[in-house]
Formats: structure tokens, sequence, C-alpha cells
């Protein structure tokens, strides 16, 4: 539950999102996790349904609901299977620097792609790039009405499958974050191609890869905003997506916690079930205080963006503290389970090693904090 009165709408939806979570995500899960592949039928279900285009504005087809409803969303699916709900994530991520300074033309052309069940990546991180978002390499040249655009993308959640591509590049070396630009790139463009499915701990039914860019073509159409506007764009799609990471991982958590509760009522020790062991009942309880006080920043991220308020220091907090709750609670959840926890045939595992990413990707929990403190000092 989140900490906030739900409308009958998000009411509704919660039910919808456990509904689809239980029957059509959870029982492939497994198997797509030893593949390490996106269930794209799975995907395109929720599409159908209207799962990806909660926030994309109602004026280009999207559902025009707000950052909260998008939370609730995507914690219930996390709850389920993460790894999927990432895959839907990713694609909401790619369309975010579309709907804060693309076109009209270029928004339509997302969302219609979107409903259309196609999926999107958005393209930042690169091999020396990662946290410093800065010092990227990819470049895009000026040419005869466009730019040509050159480099490598890394750790590119839905790359494999993308139909197009949010891809940010230098337009000019000289001028630092003031010289990266933002382009919208289709997939079928010639010298767009994707490197070999990374093989990842957690997360594996949301499938990431290089991106390579090779003399890739793009017309001056192609450009979100302005030149020199794709670092702002950047960070602007960061600071409003890092409370629907962390909605996920309070979904996590909360799957740990229902795991963990039912197991301690069945699992006999000592000649009781161990749920009446003191260690675990306080285990249990920090996991569910930790959870709930996730929980509620995230939530309070969320209606700040939704009520266009400052919001970049308590998304950050948001983000970083969801992850690092979600570490602690599926941790103590392999735990609970003793060596069953530690083997696939349970549950568990898979939420610990899926937990680990929230804490690394959309901005590490270290450059959270320095989000939070640069904030705080300002």
């Amino acid at each position: 539950m989140s900490g906030f009165v739900l409308t009958k709408d998000q009411q509704d939806l919660k039910r919808l999102a456990a509904d689809f979570g239980r029957h059509v995500m959870a029982p492939v899960a497994k198997e797509y996790d030893v593949k390490g592949e996106t269930p794209l039928d799975v995907y395109r279900q929720a599409v159908e349904i209207g799962f990806v285009s909660v926030t994309l504005p109602e004026e280009y087809g999207g559902l025009g609901m707000g950052m909260v409803t998008q939370c609730l969303l995507t914690e219930e699916l996390s709850r389920w299977e993460a790894g999927t709900a990432n895959a839907l994530g990713a694609t909401s991520l790619a369309c975010k620097p579309i709907m804060i300074a693309g076109s009209d033309s270029q928004k339509k052309y997302a969302v219609e792609m979107v409903n259309a069940g196609h999926l999107a990546a958005f393209g930042l991180t690169e091999p020396d790039a990662g946290s410093d978002a800065a010092a990227l390499k990819a470049t895009a040249v000026a040419r005869d009405g466009g730019y040509v655009l050159n480099g490598r993308k890394c750790f590119i959640t839905n790359a494999p499958y993308a139909s197009f591509f949010v891809i940010f590049a230098k337009t000019d070396k000289t001028k630092g974050t003031h010289g990266i630009s933002a382009f919208l790139v289709e997939r079928d463009r010639p010298g767009v191609s994707v490197g070999r499915h990374e093989d990842k701990m957690g997360l594996r039914l949301s499938a990431a890869a290089d991106v390579l860019l090779e003399n890739v073509f793009i017309p001056k159409e192609n450009l979100l905003g302005e030149e020199g506007e794709g670092f702002k764009i950047a960070m602007k799609t960061l600071d409003a997506s890092r409370a629907e990471v962390a909605a996920a991982a309070v979904g996590i958590a909360q799957s740990a916690i229902d795991q963990s509760v039912e197991y301690v009522k069945r699992r006999v020790c000592f000649g009781k079930p161990i749920a009446k062991l003191q260690a675990i009942q306080f285990m249990l309880a920090d996991m569910e205080i930790q959870t709930q006080a996730a929980r509620s920043l995230v939530y309070h991220a969320a209606e700040l963006i939704d009520n266009h308020l400052p919001y970049s220091k308590i998304s950050a907090a948001a983000k970083c503290m969801a992850g690092d709750t979600a570490m602690k609670v599926t941790t103590d959840a392999v735990q609970i389970f003793s060596g069953y926890g530690y083997m696939r045939d349970y549950p568990v595992e898979k939420l610990m090693r899926d937990a680990k990413l929230f804490q690394i990707f959309e901005g590490t929990n270290q450059v959270q904090r320095v989000v939070v403190s640069s904030a705080m000092l300002r």
C-alpha cells in the first residue's frame, strides 16, 4: 500500500496491475530469468492495457495521469516481477526527454510508437561516462541539413529490442556540458547497430546491450530542443524518473516482505514456527519499517513532481533510500529463508539479485548523495 489515500481510479489501477502481475508476469519470470531475455509478449500485453502510457500527454494519445499514479503502477508491477516492469520503465524513460524538449511531431511519433508496442531506449551512458555523464565521447557533427553521429553507448536497457533511441552526443567539444545535444534516432537508420545482450546478475528480464553509432546521419528535425541543451534535458529527465525507479525498488522490498511473512509462518524450527522467534520478528519489523519509510519518501517526491514544486533533492533522496532499502530487505529475506533462500528454487535470491542494480543505475546512490548534499549547501 502507498502512504497516501488512493482515488477510485488509482485503486482500480492497482488491482489491475496486481492481477496482471500475478497471472501474466510472475508465471514466466523464472524461465526468462534463466534466458536473460525480455518476455516481449508480456510486454506488449502490458502496453495494450495502457501500462506504458500512464504519464504521456493525452493530446498525443497517452493517459495523462500523474507521477503518483505512475509510481503506484510501477511499485505494484515490480512487486511481481521487476525486470519486465523495468523494460516498461525504460521505454517511459526514453519518452521523457521527448516530452520535455521535443516538437509536436516528435512527441506524436514517440507516443504512437510506444502505444503500438514498440520499445524505446535512453542512450546516455558510455564506457567512460557513467556517473560523470558530462564525460561522454559520442559526437554529432553538423552536415548537410542534419548531423552525423558516431560513438558507443553501453548498458542501454531495451537496446536489443528498441525501435528508437534518445541519444546524447557532443555537438561542440569545447563547451563542456553546454556542448551536449540530444537526438531522436530510429533503429533502422544506416549505421545503427546493437551489441550482444549483457549477461546481467539481476533484472534479467530487462535486456541491455551496447548501441553503436557509425556515421549515422540524422536530419536536423530529429534534434531535441536546441543545440547544447542535451545535458540539461538529460538531468531533467533523470530528476523526474528517480521517483519511478525508487517505486520499483519499494515493490521489490515489499515482495521480499510478503515472501518472508508467508515463509516464517510455516517453517518449523525448535518445535515451533520461526514466526514465534523474537529474532525473526524483529527482522520482519525492521524490514517493514524501512520499506514504509522509503515508500513515503517516494510518494512525497511524486506529489512534488505532480504539483510542479521543486523535487530534485527529494527525488534523489527517494531513489537513494529506496535502493538501499531494497538491498537490505532482500538480503534479510535471504537470511530468513536460510539455506533455502540461497537456492534458485525459492524466489528471494532473485529479489536480492534484482535489488542490487537499484543502488547503481540512473545515478549511483553515491551520486544521489552528492545531489542531496549539493542542494542542502546551495
